[in-house]
Order: structure tokens, then sequence, then C-alpha cells
């Protein structure tokens, strides 16, 4: 089950708020060496290469996010007279705040959440449920909000995770909690949560003026009910749409639907798949439609009128799930035949399909970090019209299309840049996946990701980029002039460009024995010093005395699980063997022989008056998901 998978749910609207670090988007701001001062100011006429928000601490919290409505297992909605309409999602009242975290600054695509606690709380506060996010990634960002010119205020995206619940307040006085409470004991004690986020504002706050009130947030709107441990924790494995090419673009995003025999009914989230108004009502496009192709004829199962779903409320009430009544005599038919949107008219062209035949794969987990030696196994599930698709073979080639740098020219060395960038997805023996899988009879297979010996290729950042493509072999692929590459659009389909893996295999590393500041330790704070000046408030990270004066503060820090919220550090890129080589420092500090100190910089060539002034800079350098998304396509 997910969130999806039955009526019995929850849903809740309020604000995020993610205040993301930009210092660390360019990955030339990771080179030690030429790493220059104005790189940690904000953007403005003299400073251009701290981007918007090189303060930004990589906290994710939730702020007010009310329960708008709630339904019962039967599919009716819960009344007033159940508490838990005037109850809030909040996130953890007892430890730090979630961070939210890039895979690397050449892919800012698959931001994670770590740390995060999920709560259901009363009117006072009191907790009636608490449980951990188990870290996911957002997927399907795409250009949401059509009112807005550009930059990361006009895209949306989602998390679906399950939430591990610790605990459970007092929930007999109200009927729904106490139903949620009986199906998550009878699933290993799991919830599934799936949130949408857009309107995110990246406008600062200027003294003595207005604006910038929300600057770092943006809106979310989600739901929550049961899970089941055999079903995958960041999908849902039933009906899966695709967008339709029009004049090379979107109208609808990717979304899901359920066909439930048992209630018969049919449940498609359109949470993140409409566009919506500055103001975040859904954008009117007409009466929607959900129907069934039989045989190329649409078939028309329930419509949804135009002035229910523009509603402002509509939206914040359902998160953009609908029921749809599944008719007996339709039953068979859309079993084995694609599921389709249409706007505007019942005979309008549809704007969202499933695939023809109604195949799809993907993993559950798509986003790894792994050391040389060290494997991570990979979860894949395979569905034909949404159910399990056995004895299926699981093609995999390398895809570095979506990645935000450019894939290393056969021959290139180790440590060579391209206009100071270092080259991604090389050497191939840095990672190891094989060519095919097969799936068992419930549609699942798994295979194991291997590191190897990445040659320090990237230099001076740690560890290298990989992106690896899957597909099932019985459906068609492009085949350009070197491996597969993506599926065929033969149906006008767009293609998930999300469905891949993201691997990050960390450079190999050895430590000075034993090590010493001076020696291998000081360069790996020092880059984070530079890349994260908010800690400077608290502490000079490239300073020794200042490091040794926090030695314990930093060793308890370090030795965090990386799915805590106070771990260092925040970005989850430090490598197990450079973390050992930490915090055996840590327990004995020493210093080592300071290296001779670098010449000074002759007058009139200071490192501010070598940057670039903003006008200089095309989208693709200007730090934001937009501006990765901008890069990827610059690269390509």
């Amino acid at each position: 089950m997910s969130y999806l998978s039955q009526s019995l749910r929850l849903h809740f609207a309020g604000q995020f708020q993610a205040t993301v670090s930009t210092v660390n988007n360019d990955v030339t701001h990771f080179n030690n060496e030429t790493f220059q001062p104005n790189y940690q100011l904000r953007q403005d006429p003299s400073a251009s290469n701290g981007w918007w928000n090189p303060a930004g601490d990589g906290v994710w919290r939730l702020l007010g996010c009310a329960i708008t409505s709630a339904f019962m297992a039967d599919g009716s909605s819960v009344l007033g007279s159940d508490p838990v309409l005037s109850f809030s999602i909040a996130d953890s009242d007892d430890s730090a705040p979630a961070k939210i975290v890039d895979l690397d600054p050449q892919q800012q695509m698959v931001s994670s959440l770590f740390g995060l606690k999920i709560r259901i709380a009363d009117a006072h506060g009191n907790t009636l449920m608490k449980g951990n996010f188990a870290p996911a990634a957002f997927t399907e960002l795409w250009n949401k909000v059509w009112s807005k010119a550009g930059g990361d205020a006009a895209y949306g995206a989602m998390w679906q995770s399950v939430i591990t619940v610790s605990e459970w307040g007092d929930v007999s006085g109200s009927t729904f909690l106490s139903d949620l409470k009986t199906a998550a004991d009878a699933n290993a004690d799991l919830l599934s949560i799936k949130f949408n986020v857009d309107l995110y504002s990246m406008e600062w706050p200027t003294p003595g003026q207005s604006g910038g009130e929300n600057f770092c947030r943006g809106r979310i709107v989600g739901t929550l009910g049961p899970a089941s441990a055999e079903e995958p924790q960041r999908f849902v494995t039933g009906r899966q749409l695709y967008p339709t090419l029009v004049g090379g673009g979107a109208v609808v995003n990717f979304c899901a639907a359920v066909v439930d025999c048992q209630r018969q009914v049919i449940r498609l989230d359109l949470g993140n798949a409409l566009p919506v108004t500055g103001s975040g009502s859904i954008f009117p496009l007409g009466d929607i439609f959900l129907q069934f192709n039989l045989n190329g004829r649409a078939v028309t199962l329930g419509q949804v009128p135009e002035s229910l779903y523009t509603d402002p409320s509509w939206y914040q009430r359902t998160a953009g799930l609908i029921e749809f009544p599944l008719a007996a005599k339709y039953a068979a038919q859309v079993a084995e035949n694609p599921l389709q949107i249409a706007l505007g008219s019942a005979s309008a062209p549809a704007l969202a399909t499933e695939m023809a035949d109604g195949l799809y794969v993907r993993a559950d987990l798509f986003v790894f970090r792994i050391s040389e030696d060290q494997s991570a196994p990979v979860q894949f599930f395979a569905t034909k019209f949404g159910q399990a698709y056995p004895n299926a073979s699981i093609v995999f080639f390398d895809s570095p299309a979506q990645l935000q740098g450019t894939p290393a020219p056969v021959g290139t060395l180790p440590g060579t840049l391209q206009n100071g960038e270092p080259y991604l997805c090389a050497p191939a023996a840095g990672l190891i996946y094989p060519t095919s899988i097969m799936t068992n009879l419930a549609g699942q297979a798994q295979t194991t990701l291997i590191g190897g010996d990445t040659q320090n290729f990237r230099g001076y950042i740690d560890g290298q980029i990989y992106g690896i493509g899957y597909g099932l072999a019985d459906q068609q692929y492009q085949v350009g002039s070197g491996p597969l590459q993506s599926l065929n659009n033969t149906d006008g389909l767009l293609a998930n460009p999300w469905n891949f893996l993201s691997v990050l295999v960390f450079d190999p590393f050895i430590a000075d024995e034993p090590p010493t500041w001076y020696g291998g330790i000081e360069p790996i704070f020092q880059q984070y010093a530079n890349l994260y000046p908010v800690m400077a408030r608290f502490i000079d990270l490239g300073n020794y005395q200042q490091v040794i004066g926090y030695a314990n503060m930093l060793k308890h820090a370090f030795s965090l699980a990386e799915e805590d919220p106070n771990a260092m550090p925040v970005t989850r890129d430090l490598s197990p063997a450079k973390r050992q080589a930490i915090l055996s420092w840590l327990d004995n500090p020493l210093a080592g022989t300071p290296p001779p100190q670098p010449p000074t910089t002759p007058p009139g060539l200071s490192p501010v008056s070598l940057a670039a002034a903003p006008s200089e800079f095309p989208i693709c350098l200007q730090g934001g998901k937009a501006a990765a998304m901008a890069r990827r396509f610059c690269n390509r």
C-alpha cells in the first residue's frame, strides 16, 4: 500500500522553508587553490559568485501545515466532529530541523531530505504521532507556475517516502487517527507520505522595504496514509501516466493512478501534474476527463469541472488527489488498456497517458553515495498496467544527459579541466553495474552497484558522479552511436528524465599515520570553511586553533549517522575514509608541519577585482535549481 492505495488518508497544506547554501552550487568553488573571498558574498553588482544565498545553512522545515481534510477507508469524508481536522502536520519538537542536501554540484537535481521527523500535533502542539521520514530525493521537477518568468519560483516538484512511526499519543478521541494507527500497526509501523512543493521565493528581504517576507519559503501540499513494507517507499506501483508532447513541452506533468477494484474507484494524483497560477490556484484548462483508450477510442470514466478544481481552496483540501467511480462494466477493459487524461472536452487529444503497452519499471531508491569496494543494493519494480510484470529483463546503460557537467571524452586524463570544471562519468571502472537483470514472479529485481577506483578523476573535488539509465528490454529504445539512450517516443510521449540512478563514488583516501592538521586534515576542513560561510558565525573551520577548541563537539557531530539532522557535514559528501581520519585526528589533534606561506597577491590583482560582473554570467551560472537545469542544457 501507499498513500494512494486506499481511501484512508489525510491532506495537509502550509509552507516549507529551505535555506539552502549557494556557494557550493559551483563546482569550481571546491578548488581550495583558486577559491576567492567574493565567492562567499551575495550576488550583487560587486560580487557575483556567492549567488543568491551564500549564508544558507541547509535547513528544511515545515511551517504552519494544517490538516485540511481526511477520508475514512470507505471513502467517506471525515466530519468536523473528528478533532483531526483541527490538527496539524509538523516536524520535530525535540531535535534540530531536517537538512536538504544536493548529491553534488554537478548533480543538483536530486536534492534529498535527511533527518526529517514528521508529527501529527493537536491544537496545543501535543504529539499524537511521531515518526522518521526515510531519506528521499525530490523528483519530477517541472515548470509548474505558468505566471512566473523563470528561476526556482516557476518550478514545482514532489517528494514521496515512508514514515517509520516511533510514537503514538492518545488518539482515542479521533476515529480517523485510531484507524490510521491500526493500519500502521499492521504494516511494520509504516505510513506513506507524499508532498508537492511550489511557489518557492528567492526574493531577498531588504531592510526598510516591502517584499522578501517569504525568502527561502514555498508552498507545500501533501497526503499521508497507510504504507506497506512489501511496496516501494518512494513511488506508487500503480498506473503511470506520461505527458504528451505539445509544441515540444508538456501541459500535464507525470502522474500516477491506482485502480481499487475492491471499492470500485480509481484514485488519480494530479498534485504535481497540473500547472498553477502565481496565486497558487490550479490554472484553468477546461474540464478534466479521466479516460481509457480502447483501440484508439477514448472512453470517459469521469469528469472534474473546471469550476471545481480552479477554486482557490480545492488544491489545499485535496492535494490534487481525485477519486473516480469505476463502473463494473469497464473494470476488465481498464485493467488492460491505457488510462489517459484529456482537458477541455472528452474528444480532445490526451495530454497525459500510459504507454500503449502499459509497461513501467522504476528503482525505489535512486540516489547513492558509495566508496571503493563498497556495494549498494538497488531494488526495482516492474509493472504492466499497474500489476506485477514477472520474468522481464531490465537493461542498464550509461546516462549522463541529466547531470550538470560534461562526460569525459575518450582518452581524457584524470585531473583534466574544462573551463576550470572537471569531467564526469570517468573512469568507467569507477562504478561497476550489470548490463541486465531479470524480475521475479512478483515483478521485482535487485542488483548491486559496486564502487571502483575513481583515480581522483575530478582532482579538487572528492569522488566522481555517474548516471545510470535503465528500462525494460520489452520496450523500444532509441539507439544512437553509443549505448541505448532513452525510451523511444513513438507514442508522442515524453520519457521521464528523472527515472535514472545518480551515483557519487568517493575517491580512495589514505590518511597520514598519525593524521595531522598540516597533512591531510586541513584541506578537508578548509574546503568546508570556504563553501559554508554560515559556519563562520560559530567557528572558522580553516583555523587549527578554533577547530581543536571545538574538538569534542566536532567529534560528536562527525560520529552521527547520516540520517541524523545534526550530522556533519550537512552535505553528506564526506567519504567514510575521510570521516574516519578526522575522528582519529580529533582524538589526537596533532598540528604537523605548516607548509610555506604562498606569496602575497600583487597590488591591483586582488581576487575581488578578478571577478566578472553579474551581467557577464549566463543564466546557467547563476545558482538555484532552475540554473542547474539550464547548466544541464548548456553542457549538452
